[in-house]
Formats: structure tokens, sequence, C-alpha cells
């Protein structure tokens, strides 16, 4: 690929992280898939692409894709527990798989994504790791020898701008998320304040204690109390 052509691709992938960062709303699922869609269009020699989830436990699951093979592909990884996503996810950055036909690691997942699939070449780029989750970013060719070193390249920009993106995505999340529990907290600090005659750290004692004394989350035992009905003193 041609320098002014990568730098194309820097240029509109930029746009859509400065896009999700100026959103005072996005839809996480919505997003991821637009982001997903609009990596393939730059990497040519690739059909399909998904970002794969995978946890310390085995846990396997495909969280955007283009079509239906990156899901298939991934099933047979959990199956399996092995693959090159996973591998790109958990110990190396970049995984590029020549000619699965011909492949020497991962043999049980490569057969059976040979005589089920079209897929023929594979390139995955660890895109997050945290706590005891991390993720892939992978493109997928029917042809074997689809990627050579320009399209890794390629795909280690386009790898770092996707992870911007989806840290963004999910501070976004957390941010609703975060701004929800303490709307929540406030409508429960507010009811036992009128129920009890007490003050707005009294009842925010008081609803820290009724976490402490059930085990749940703060945020928890207000939704529980803001749900029920009140009744007069």
């Amino acid at each position: 690929m041609a320098v002014t052509n990568r730098n194309d691709v820097m240029r509109d992938v930029e746009g859509l992280v400065r896009t999700l960062d100026q959103h005072a709303h996005v839809d996480a699922d919505g997003a991821l898939d637009a982001l997903t869609a609009n990596l393939i269009g730059h990497m040519s020699c690739a059909q399909h692409a998904g970002v794969t989830v995978t946890t310390s436990d085995g846990d396997v699951q495909t969280l955007s894709a283009t079509d239906r093979y990156p899901a298939v592909l991934d099933e047979i990884q959990r199956r399996r527990h092995e693959g090159p996503c996973l591998t790109a996810a958990w110990e190396h950055h970049v995984v590029r798989l020549d000619d699965i036909c011909c492949e020497h690691r991962w043999p049980s997942y490569c057969r059976e994504a040979a005589a089920t699939t079209p897929i023929r070449s594979i390139l995955a780029f660890e895109l997050f790791t945290r706590q005891e989750t991390t993720g892939a970013l992978n493109f997928y060719a029917e042809t074997p020898n689809a990627f050579d070193d320009d399209a890794v390249e390629l795909g280690l920009i386009l790898a770092t701008h996707a992870a911007l993106a989806w840290h963004m995505v999910r501070r976004d999340e957390q941010f609703r998320s975060a701004l929800a529990s303490r709307d929540i907290i406030g409508q429960a600090k507010g009811m036992l304040m009128e129920r009890f005659d007490i003050d707005a750290l009294q009842a925010f004692e008081l609803l820290k204690r009724l976490s402490q004394n059930s085990n749940k989350p703060l945020a928890g035992v207000a939704q529980h109390l803001a749900e029920r009905p009140t009744s007069g003193r």
C-alpha cells in the first residue's frame, strides 16, 4: 500500500476516533460494529474481520464481526482451546497465519476451520488487556498468503486506533454507569431522609451499613430501596 493511501487510512480512522470522543452518548455495540466495518474497508486483502474477547478461564466471545465467519472461528477456538486470535490476545502482539491448510501451530483448530469455513489466512493483533480479559482484532482472507509485511504494518496502525476507540467507548459506558449509580443513590438517600428524618450524611451512612450487612453493592441496595413503595411515618 502506498504511503499516501496509508496516510488516508490514518486520517479516516482518526476521524472516527474523534467522532466517538465528541459524542455525548455512544452505543457500545453499534460503535464497535461501525469501527470493525470501517477497518476492514482499509484492509483490502481481507474479506472478513472481527473482535475476539477471551478470559483467563477459557471463555471466548465475538464482540463484533462483519459477518458470521469470525464468530464461527471463535467458537472453534473456544472448543479447541487454541487458535491464532487467542495467541495474539494472550501471548503475542501480532500473529500471522499464512495458510490454514499447512499450519502446524494450533493443529486441531486449523483442521476444523479448514473443513468448515472458506478462511485460509488470518492476521490477528492484540487489542487490549485488562485484568483477566484480553481482546484481539482479527482480519480473515479466503486465499492463502493474503497478508504481506505491508498488511502487517497497516494492521498495526488500524489496531492502535481501534484500541483507542475501544477505550473511549468503555470510558463512556463507565461514566454513564457511574452517573446512573449516583442518581439512584441520591434517590435512596432522599427516601431515607424523609422516612427517618435524618440528614444526607446519616442517610448515606445507613446505606453503607445496609450494603455491608447484606453483602450487596451500594448501588444495588439503593436500587432496591428506590423501587419499594413508601409509606407515611
